[in-house]
């Protein structure tokens, strides 16, 4: 709690506060999601090798949209920083 209270005393508001635990929120889920993508696919490589051209396909086409929502709540957690 005394964390939360020094945040509270630098940035001066509770809506400071939340904008910025939002936005790592987002960054650590985007990690913890881009990993579980890249371990379901070496496992399905190892699996099937035969189908490696299409599950790095599918992989980063799942990673591009992974880091773009993660984009968004990084910015939104920011607006509500600076706002």
């Amino acid at each position: 709690m005394d964390l939360l209270n020094t945040l509270l005393e630098v940035t001066g508001s509770w809506s400071h506060v939340g904008g910025a635990i939002g936005a790592g929120l987002a960054a650590i889920g985007a990690g913890l999601g881009i990993g579980q993508i890249g371990k379901g696919a070496t496992e399905g490589i190892a699996r099937q090798p035969e189908a490696a051209n299409d599950i790095r396909g599918a992989m980063i086409l799942t990673a591009a949209f992974i880091e773009g929502v993660a984009l968004f709540a990084v910015i939104a957690g920011l607006l509500a920083v600076l706002k």
